[in-house]
Order: C-alpha cells, then structure tokens, then sequence
C-alpha cells in the first residue's frame, strides 16, 4: 500500500480521509484482476490501521471527557465526545505524566494524538499524546451551578443528616428488579444480618428515572402501619455507567425529595469514582451498591462475637473482683491478732483485777469504818434535842399572838361591810319611790331628768313604788310663767345632818 509505515505529521478533516479511502479502493479495484486474491480478516484490518495512522498521524481535538478510567497498569481510558459524537481514546502510561490536566469525567479539553484502530475489535481510537484543558464541560457546568445553590440552601449541611440505624428490622431498596445490583445487595444482606428487604422496582436509567425514585421515596415515607412495614434506612442504588447514563440522579427535584426523606437514607449511585447529586444530600454516601448493603446492616456473626467477648470479659472481671477481694480480707485478717490471744490477755487482766477487788474492798471498808469513828466521837442526843427546842418555842409564841390578831381583822371586817350596806341603801334608785316619789320614763324607756326636756302631748310612763302598776300620761300645757321672787326672810342654815359611819 503506499505510503504505508510512514507517519505524516498533518492535520486532516473527515473529508478529506473519505476521499483517501475512496481513491485507495478505486486504484485498486481498477488494478486488480478479474480473479483478484481475497484479503483475509487480518490484513484488511491492519491494513485500515495503517491507513488511518498514515492519513491521521496527528490530531487535535477537542471535546468533553466520559467514562475516564484509570487502570491499575498505569493506562487511561476514555471518551470524547460533543453534542453529535463520540471517540474512545487511551493515554498511555508513558505519556500520562507529560499530561497538564489530570482526566476528570466531565472536564472539556483539548487533545493531540493520533487515530488508530484496534483490529481485535474493529474499532478505531485516538492515542493521546498532550492534554491541556479547555473549559468545563456543559453537563458539569450546569451541575455546579446547581450544586452550588442547593448548598447556600443547606441541603448538604451534614447537620442535617439523620443517623443510619445501627440494627434495622425493615430495609427498602429503590433500584432496577433485573440488575446485578439487587441481587448483590440482597446477597450481602442476607449473609450479614436477617432482617426484611422491601424492594420498590424502578428504572435507574433515561427520562423516567428520576421520576420513578422520587415516587419510590415518597412511597416509602407514606408506609404506616399496615402488610408493608415501613424501612428503617432506605438504599438507592445503581450500577457504574456513564455520565449520560447517571445523569437522573443530577435532578434538582430528586435532590430536593431526598432531602425532605424522613427516612434515613443511603445513595449507591455507579462505582466509587462516580458521584452524583443525591451522593450530597443524601443521609450517608456509599460507594458501591455492596457496601451500602454493609453500611446499612451489622454483622450478625460478629455481634454474636462481641456479645460473648462481652461476658467472657465480665466473668473475668467479677473473678478478679472476687480474688482481690479475697486476697485484701486474707491479708487484713493476718493483720489481726488471734482470737485466743485476745481472750487469754483479757482473762490475765481479769484474773489480776480480781485478786486485787477482795483487798481494796477490805481497805476501802477499814476507811470509812475510821471515818465513822472519827465523826462520832463529835456527836451527842443534845445536838439534836436544842434546834427542837428553839423551834418548839418560836411556834409557842406565834400560837400566843395568833388568835388576838384573827379577832382584831375580823371585827374590821364586819365594820366595814355594814358600812358598804348603807353605801348600797343610799344609793338604791327605788328607795325614793318608798318615800311617795315616781319615776318619769318615755315610750322607749329612757329616764326623764327635767321639764324642758318634755314637750305638749309627748306620752310618759309614771313608775311608783309598786313597779308592776305602771302608769301612763300624757304631758298638757306649755311650761309655766316665772313667778317673780319674794323677799324672804333668810333663815339661819340649817345644821348639817349627821352622817353615818360607813364603816
């Protein structure tokens, strides 16, 4: 073929390669004899290869990278794209290093490299060379945009998060019935803790996916008391795939349902280097749809273990408890005297006391025994009988001076009790009655004192000596002229009268 093994360092449209191709199967096509030798399978592909490499040995692109992969040999693969198309490309491990942007899903650059084809799979590729970046893509664009806002709203606030249950009875599953995913989650699951799986079937993939999760969500929430019990902790999950083939979970309104969830909640969104918008919002990020089963289940086995370290521990320690104490009584007791010694001292003791009690009672009594003697010889019959006397002789003489002394205070008495009865006679207000007087009272019964006081026609009461015939009048006339006063002779005063003793 011509041209073949050299590399042409020119830039070439997709035109001009179709007018390449269609002047190389024409000359040949012109050339070859009627019974022409068939090429096989493998010259025809490397005879593309070399065809693609020679008329594209050096490309610049630029696109938006998708399904970046970073390969444990040192390799990178990916896919350009724009809006229309899209081309596989590998960056070797040799030119990794020269790149100046690290591949990053989403990330617009501008690539140099050349086209070549993988004849085991007859498909054709760019061999990267350089890459700089040229601008965020539009997909990841528009995501920042609203990732940025929902967090100013705090709906990535890990305040707000609710806790994962550390042994739930019920887990709910929202993700595909016919993928790997459910059956590796349920597999985990049921190997790890038994509890109950809900599964709600949605498709995790296109248009209608993001609507169907967020149903699937509200569902859950809805769930009361009825055959369906509702979750403790709920798992989205999906496998790996594309930015285009997880971009329903990027949905604002998913986001916002995934928040208000009031069910814990976990996101399993494609593998570890995936992350999507609910990865943000959600109670708890998993990176893969396995470890969401272990993150929302303990193990059973290793409760059970840990329980059993837990009362193998607690025997240990009432153990050691009980041998320590036992060995701090062992040691107080062997502190302590022995109980015969303490009796046998305390018996010497009591033995010694009681030999030296008969001879200090002797003595004590032989003390006061003198004592006694010595007073004694002091007392006499007439110590005693003189203080009787003198007392004998002060009651004589009071009994001597007693009864005048009563006499004398009880004619005093007498006087002037007689005294207080005429006090009480002169005093009496119906002892004029007796003298032919009355008493003049008005209706209510008031006692009337003076003339003026009454007026013509007013009603009195006469009282006389004899009390129960009370008499009744009525006063008539005005009150008398003043007669003028006659001279008269004075008389001498008259002697006071005698009064008598009160007393």
């Amino acid at each position: 073929m011509p041209g073949a093994g050299r590399r042409r360092s020119v830039r070439v449209g997709p035109d001009a390669a179709s007018g390449y191709l269609r002047t190389m199967t024409d000359a040949a096509a012109a050339d070859a004899p009627s019974n022409a030798r068939p090429y096989s399978v493998s010259e025809l592909a490397f005879a593309l290869k070399r065809t693609l490499e020679d008329a594209y040995g050096f490309v610049r692109l630029r696109g938006e990278l998708s399904k970046v992969t970073h390969h444990s040999n040192g390799h990178v693969y990916l896919t350009l794209k724009d809006e229309r198309a899209a081309i596989d490309g590998v960056v070797w491990k040799g030119s990794v290093r020269g790149l100046k942007c690290r591949p990053e899903q989403g990330l617009e650059v501008i690539v140099t490299g050349k086209i070549t084809t993988y004849p085991a799979g007859s498909r054709y590729q760019i061999v990267i060379e350089t890459m700089e970046p040229a601008g965020v893509g539009a997909l990841l664009a528009q995501l920042e945009k609203l990732k940025a806002r929902l967090a100013a709203e705090g709906l990535f606030d890990r305040a707000r998060k609710k806790p994962i249950p550390a042994m739930p009875a019920t887990i709910g599953v929202i993700t595909s019935p016919t993928g790997a995913v459910i059956r590796d989650i349920l597999h985990r699951i049921r190997d790890r803790w038994p509890c109950r799986v809900v599964v709600w079937p949605v498709v995790v993939q296109g248009d209608a996916a993001a609507t169907q999760v967020r149903a699937a969500i509200d569902g859950f929430c809805a769930l009361g008391g009825g055959p369906i019990p509702r979750p403790d902790v709920l798992i989205v999950a999906r496998g790996g795939g594309s930015v285009e083939d997880l971009w329903p979970f990027n949905d604002e309104q998913l986001a916002r349902t995934v928040a208000g969830c009031t069910i814990p909640l976990i996101s399993a969104v494609g593998h570890e280097t995936d992350t999507t918008l609910i990865d943000f919002v959600s109670d708890m990020r998993a990176p893969t749809p396995t470890a969401a089963a272990e993150m929302a289940t303990p193990v059973l086995a290793e409760l059970r273990a840990a329980v059993s370290d837990l009362s193998a521990r607690m025997h240990r320690c009432g153990a050691r408890v009980v041998e320590d104490r036992r060995g701090r009584v062992e040691a107080a007791g062997r502190s302590l005297a022995r109980i015969p010694d303490l009796v046998e001292m305390a018996g010497q003791r009591f033995n010694i006391a009681a030999s030296r009690l008969s001879a200090g009672l002797t003595r004590n009594v032989d003390a006061h025994e003198r004592d006694l003697v010595r007073v004694a010889a002091r007392l006499s019959p007439h110590l005693l009988e003189r203080p009787q006397r003198v007392q004998l002789d002060r009651l004589t003489g009071l009994a001597a001076r007693l009864a005048p002394a009563v006499d004398r205070k009880l004619d005093r008495a007498a006087e002037r009790l007689a005294g207080l009865e005429k006090l009480r006679l002169s005093l009496n207000p119906d002892r004029p009655l007796r003298l032919g007087f009355a008493r003049v009272h008005r209706p209510d019964g008031t006692l009337v004192t003076t003339g003026a006081s009454l007026a013509s026609g007013d009603s009195v009461a006469l009282v006389f000596q004899d009390k129960e015939n009370v008499r009744h009048a009525v006063v008539d006339g005005g009150a008398p002229e003043p007669r003028p006063a006659k001279t008269a002779r004075a008389k001498p005063p008259a002697a006071p009268a005698e009064q008598g003793d009160l007393f």
